[in-house]
């Protein structure tokens, strides 16, 4: 049974969410503090984090980036804001998707099922012992989810690991940005294509020596990208 754990200030929210994740089988942890949610998330083996931007003391990007340094689990950013600054920043801080309130139960619980079945098929899929992907300098290790640039281990969220792999899997393909989000979010009716471009900005500063000269990722202006050989 997979485990989530919930950072919400407003507890009749959290709640909400509580319940209707339950109705699917999910075990589900509520933090209202987001100090002791942040340590909890840490501490204890979760599978996926529901995080609350707006929350007293401390806020949900700072407790984002303070799980992305020691753990590798799915974070969904929730807040009431629609900036598209707060989705840029909060992707960059390394969340994987990011909703906007109101939404609905049963969008949350879409979103939730889509990231851990997504997970559960890349981590768990049908590769052999070690199976790396190497080329001119990247190494991928598909097995351990482990990214050497140039001999150097570079640290990359799960969101980032999956597109950078399925990429270098596909090279030379240009592939759109709709079609990576359907590939790696495994959603084709909700969430933003923005989260492709931010994704890829953050993997091209761990891999490419020039981020404005990419070697590696290629955009291809009013299509979308392609990994070159």
């Amino acid at each position: 049974m997979n485990r989530i754990l919930i950072i919400e200030d407003e507890l009749a929210i959290a709640e909400l969410e509580k319940d209707y994740l339950e109705l699917s089988d999910f075990k589900i942890d509520v933090e209202t503090d987001g100090e002791k949610g942040a340590k909890r998330a840490i501490e204890e083996d979760y599978d996926l984090l529901i995080l609350d931007l707006m929350l007293p003391g401390i806020d949900g990007f700072d407790i984002c980036r303070r799980v992305r340094e020691k753990k590798d689990m799915s974070i969904i950013m929730v807040s009431s804001k629609n900036d598209d600054i707060d989705k840029i920043r909060g992707l960059g801080m390394g969340a994987d998707d990011y909703i906007t309130k109101p939404f609905s139960p049963s969008e949350l619980v879409a979103r939730v099922k889509a990231h851990l079945s997504r997970y559960s098929r890349l981590v768990g899929g049908n590769v052999s012992d070690n199976e790396c992907i190497e080329i001119r300098g990247i190494k991928i290790d598909k097995t351990a989810r482990r990214v050497f640039v140039n001999g150097v281990e570079e640290r990359f969220t799960t969101k980032e690991f999956d597109l950078l792999t399925f990429l270098a899997q596909n090279p030379n393909h240009v592939f759109t940005k709709e079609e990576l989000f359907q590939k790696i979010w495994g959603m084709e009716s909700v969430g933003d294509v923005a989260t492709v471009t931010v994704h890829i900005k953050k993997i091209r500063e761990k891999v490419e020596e020039d981020t404005s000269k990419p070697q590696y990722i290629e955009t291809i202006w009013g299509v979308g990208y392609r990994f070159k050989m």
